[in-house]
């Protein structure tokens, strides 16, 4: 039986997986145990397999990859969690490490970041950005901010949000969510009645400079 570190990669993009299973193999001499791209194929994964690692992605087939994170938390606490995502780190890391992951790096970082992420989080550490975590080492020493209404909001609501300040209508966000129309809108009521916002309009403006403020950080 091999004693090296053992490690899955879930993601929806299978090119991008295969990368990623080689630049760790080859740079860290890993074991690679399994992919998939979506929660069941993860859970077969982790129940057959046992890995040491897991690294998810955020955007899986079906649904969002936190609640993956929630489940490795729940029922395998003995497997390390990195998230390597395209999305924002400053709207989703510290969820991320609320959920049990023990790292955040997004797609567009250098391959020496993912590695020594997999390293850290391997060893038992944290890895996140500089920024990252000089924000949570903050509201650590300062208290959590109370303010924002937008940490209501839950997961797949931030998804919309997010999408909404992007600038994509309902049905583009059903689409890339898997979602019909009619949930999108559902999700959108709740997400206003969440931040007190009286109209679509307002929704719309809220999301646009609350995703731009993020992106200046």
């Amino acid at each position: 039986m091999s004693l090296k570190p053992t490690f899955i990669v879930i993601d929806d993009h299978p090119l991008y997986r295969h990368g990623v299973v080689t630049l760790i193999v080859q740079e860290l001499h890993l074991e690679a145990v399994g992919e998939g791209g979506s929660i069941p194929e993860a859970l077969d994964l982790l129940r057959d397999q046992k890995p040491n690692l897991a690294i998810v992605d955020l955007s899986l087939q079906e649904k969002n990859g936190l609640e993956l994170v929630k489940i490795i938390k729940n029922e395998y606490p003995s497997v390390a969690v990195l998230v390597v995502s395209m999305h924002e780190e400053s709207l989703y890391g510290e969820r991320a490490l609320s959920a049990g992951a023990r790292g955040y790096v997004m797609k567009h970082e250098a391959p020496a970041t993912l590695l020594n992420a997999v390293r850290l989080v391997l060893e038992g550490k944290i890895a996140v950005s500089p920024a990252l975590g000089e924000r949570m080492l903050a509201g650590i020493v300062g208290g959590r901010h109370e303010g924002d209404p937008v940490d209501r909001l839950s997961d797949r609501e931030l998804e919309v949000f997010r999408l909404i300040g992007r600038g994509y209508g309902a049905a583009e966000i059903g689409d890339l969510l898997n979602l019909s129309v009619k949930t999108v809108n559902a999700y959108r009521d709740h997400i206003k009645e969440k931040l007190n916002l009286e109209s679509a309009a307002n929704l719309r403006r809220y999301a646009v400079e609350w995703v731009a403020d993020k992106d200046k950080k």
